[in-house]
C-alpha cells in the first residue's frame, strides 16, 4: 500500500473537528513534505517522527513522502499530529495492519515514546459524537479521555508497542470508564475562613455572594485582609457537580493546564491575573483562539486585586462576560465562543497611598489624587458589581486573640442550603442561581409589598440607582432572603441589600 489514510483531530475554540492524515509514498528522492496549513509545530514533525520510527525497530521508508492534513482549510496546531502521521507512513509502507474505525493522537520523543497532549476529553467527546467506537491516546491522556462514555480508550506509551499491537503480536488493553468522585466534603484549608480574624461584615457579604454567584468588590487600607478574604471564599463555595467537572475539565485541558498526577479539576477555579495582563490574556484570543483567564475562572472565581491598577480597557473588556456568561473571540481566521460564567471578587484601596479614610493612618494623597484614582475603574463595571463593602482595620484585640472564627464549613452549609432553594426555583429553566434570573423571573420571585416598594423608591431617589443596579439589588435581596429561608423579601432583606449599594455610594460621594 502506497497511500494510507488515519483519523485524527483538531480544536478550535472548545471543539474538535476530524482531520483526515493522509500519507502517500511515491518514487523520487527521498523527501519529507507535510501540507494542510500546519504551524510550525507540525512542521517539525518530520525530525520527530524519523526519529521514533527508526528507534522503535521498524523501516523509515527511503521513498518521497508527502503528508496532506485535510480539510486544508482549518489550522493544525501542536504536537498531537506526530502519532497519526508515524501510523500513517508505517501502514502506507505495509509494515503494520489498517485499525478500522479509530482515532490516533500522541506527540513522539526522539526514542519512540508518546507524550502527552492538550485537549484529549475533546478528542474524545468528538469521537463519541461521531460514532468512532477507538481512540488512541498518550497513556498520560488516558484517564482524561476515558472521562467521556461509550468509546474504547488504548492508552500508548510508545510507537514500539503501538507497532506491536496493530500487527496483531500483543494486545493494548483498553483504559476503563474514569469514575469521577466528588468530594461533598470541606477540607481544612489554610484559607478557611476560621483563621480570619475579625471582618464580620466582610464574611457575611461573601457569604451572600457565594449563595447567590453575586460579583463583589472590597475597599480597604494595606493590611486589613482583602486578599484572604477573596481566597476564604473558595472554600466556601459547593462543590462542582459532574457535568461542571467535565466542563471545566475541558477548558483546561486545551489550555494545558491540567495537573500531570490526576488530570481532573474536581475544585472550583480560582484565577488571580497579575494586573499587568493584557486585555486578550484576560477575555481570550490570539490569532487562533485559546481561553483567557475569564474562561478559565469558568463556575469559578475570577479575583483582580489591586483593581484600579489594570488599565481601564482591560477592565472594560470584562463588562460584556459579566452579563452573558460567555465570551465571543472574533478573529480574521475564525470566531470562538468560550464560556465565561465566574464570580468577579476585587480589591482595591481607597486612595493612592491606600489610608483615605482610616481612623488611624492619615492620607498623604491630594483630593485630585483620590478622584482620579477611583475614575480608573469605569462607572458601568462598577454597576455591575452586586456587593461593594468597606473593609477597616483589624484591632489588636482581635489580632491577638486565640479564638478562632466560624469555619468554612459551617458557612458553606447554609450556602448550598441556599443553593439548593434556587435549584428548586429554577428547576424548570436554564436559570442557574439567583444572580442569572431574567426579567420575567425577577417580577415572579423578587415580588416586593407595599413598605418594600416605598424603601426601593427612597433609595432609587437618594442613590440615583440605574436600572441594573436596581435589578441587582432585588436579586442580592432574594439571596438574603434565601439564606433567611424566607419564602419572600421581607424589609430587612432589602435594607442589607442597599446597604452594600450605600458604601459604594459613600466612598465615591462622602457629602452623602
Amino acid at each position: 500500500m502506497a497511500l494510507a489514510q488515519i483519523q485524527s483531530g483538531a480544536t478550535v475554540g472548545l471543539r474538535a473537528q476530524p482531520v483526515t492524515v493522509e500519507v502517500d509514498l511515491s518514487s523520487g528522492l527521498p523527501s519529507f513534505l507535510i501540507v494542510g496549513l500546519p504551524d510550525k509545530a507540525v512542521e517539525e514533525a518530520r525530525e520527530r517522527v524519523r526519529s521514533a520510527i527508526k528507534n522503535s525497530n521498524v523501516i523509515f521508508p527511503s521513498r518521497k513522502i508527502t503528508v496532506n492534513l485535510a480539510p486544508a482549510d482549518i489550522r493544525k496546531e501542536g504536537p498531537a499530529y506526530d502519532l497519526p502521521i508515524a501510523v500513517g507512513i508505517l501502514l502506507a509502507g505495509g509494515q503494520i495492519y489498517p485499525s478500522e474505525d479509530a482515532l490516533f493522537f500522541g506527540e513522539l520523543a526522539l526514542n519512540g515514546n508518546v507524550r502527552s497532549i492538550s485537549g484529549a476529553i475533546l478528542f474524545a467527546t468528538m469521537a463519541k459524537e461521531r460514532g468512532v467506537s477507538t481512540i488512541f491516546v498518550p497513556s498520560a491522556n488516558a484517564i482524561e479521555a476515558a472521562l467521556v462514555e461509550g468509546i474504547k480508550v488504548i492508552p500508548v506509551d510508545s510507537l514500539k508497542n503501538l507497532i506491536s499491537h496493530l500487527r496483531r503480536e500483543t494486545t493494548i488493553l483498553a483504559r476503563p470508564l474514569t469514575t469521577v468522585r466528588l468530594d461533598r466534603s470541606t477540607i481544612d484549608s489554610p484559607n478557611d475562613m476560621k483563621y480570619i480574624a475579625g471582618q464580620s461584615h466582610a464574611k457575611r457579604a461573601l457569604e451572600i455572594a457565594a449563595a447567590g454567584r453575586h460579583n463583589i468588590i472590597m475597599t480597604g487600607p494595606p493590611g486589613s485582609g482583602k486578599t484572604m478574604l477573596a481566597k476564604a471564599l473558595i472554600t466556601i463555595l459547593p462543590p462542582l457537580a459532574l457535568d461542571e467537572v467535565l466542563e471545566v475539565t475541558k477548558i483546561h485541558s486545551i489550555s494545558g493546564l491540567l495537573p500531570g498526577d490526576h488530570p481532573l479539576i474536581l475544585q472550583r477555579p480560582f484565577r488571580s491575573p497579575h494586573h499587568t495582563a493584557s486585555a486578550v490574556a484576560i477575555s481570550g484570543g490570539g490569532n487562533w483562539p485559546k481561553p483567557g483567564e475569564i474562561s478559565l475562572a469558568h463556575k469559578g472565581v475570577l479575583f483582580l486585586d489591586e483593581l484600579p491598577e489594570f488599565p481601564r480597557q482591560v477592565l472594560d473588556v470584562l463588562r460584556q462576560p459579566i452579563e452573558d456568561k460567555v465570551v465571543h473571540v472574533a478573529r480574521v481566521a475564525t470566531s470562538c465562543t468560550f464560556p465565561a460564567n465566574f464570580m468577579l471578587v476585587a480589591a482595591q484601596n481607597p486612595c493612592p497611598c491606600g489610608f483615605w479614610g482610616d481612623p488611624k493612618k492619615s492620607c498623604t494623597c491630594t483630593a485630585g489624587q483620590i478622584q482620579n484614582y477611583q475614575k480608573k475603574v469605569s462607572g458601568p463595571l462598577l454597576d455591575r458589581i452586586d456587593l461593594n463593602i468597606n473593609v477597616g482595620r483589624i484591632s489588636y484585640e482581635k489580632l491577638a486573640s486565640d479564638e478562632l472564627a466560624e469555619s468554612s464549613r459551617s458557612i458553606r452549609e447554609r450556602v448550598i442550603l441556599a443553593q439548593t432553594i434556587q435549584q428548586e426555583r429554577f428547576a424548570n429553566s436554564s436559570t442557574g442561581n439567583n444572580a442569572e434570573m431574567s426579567t420575567e423571573e425577577l417580577k415572579r420571585f423578587c415580588a416586593l409589598d407595599e413598605t418594600g416598594h416605598k424603601l426601593m423608591q427612597a433609595a432609587v431617589d437618594r442613590l440615583n440607582l440605574s436600572g441594573r443596579a436596581y435589578t441587582r439589588t432585588l436579586k442580592v435581596a432574594r439571596t438574603i432572603a434565601d439564606l433567611d429561608n424566607s419564602p419572600n423579601i421581607r424589609d430587612q432583606h432589602l435594607a442589607e441589600a442597599l446597604s452594600y449599594r450605600l458604601e459604594s455610594v459613600l466612598e465615591l460621594h462622602p457629602t452623602y
